[in-house]
């Protein structure tokens, strides 16, 4: 199975260039996420990423955004989740679609948003 996902970030309306980002099947308990793909935002705050991974259920494709954004001198970086819908979900090792998650103001707070230093 495969996903695929696109967007802009931007903080206080100006490109958020060098961004990570990482496409993971999201698992629930003990099992960590499967990273599918990982990048960063180029200069424009532009971001890409597919990945594929093999799951018996349908994968659970989910995007993590890691910045510092209004952050200061706060140790780690805010991390942002997005869960793709099932429906950009494609059988088979090539997305057929890919789910644009549009722009994305970073300077803003977001419900579940916590902080992470390991990038998982």
């Amino acid at each position: 199975q495969s996903a695929s996902v696109r967007g802009m970030l931007m903080c206080h309306n100006r490109p958020a260039a060098h961004v990570s980002v990482k496409l993971y099947d999201d698992d629930s308990g003990p099992d960590l996420d499967d990273l599918m793909d990982q990048g960063e935002t180029d200069a424009f705050g532009r971001f890409w990423l597919a990945g594929q991974e093999s799951e018996f259920m349908t994968i659970d494709p989910k995007l993590n955004i890691y910045h510092d954004c209004d952050d200061n001198f706060t140790p780690c970086q805010r991390r942002i989740k997005i869960f793709l819908p099932k429906a950009y979900v494609t059988q088979g090792p090539t997305p057929h679609m890919v789910y644009d998650a549009g722009v994305i103001e970073l300077s803003g707070k977001f419900a579940d948003e916590t902080r992470d230093c390991l990038h998982r």
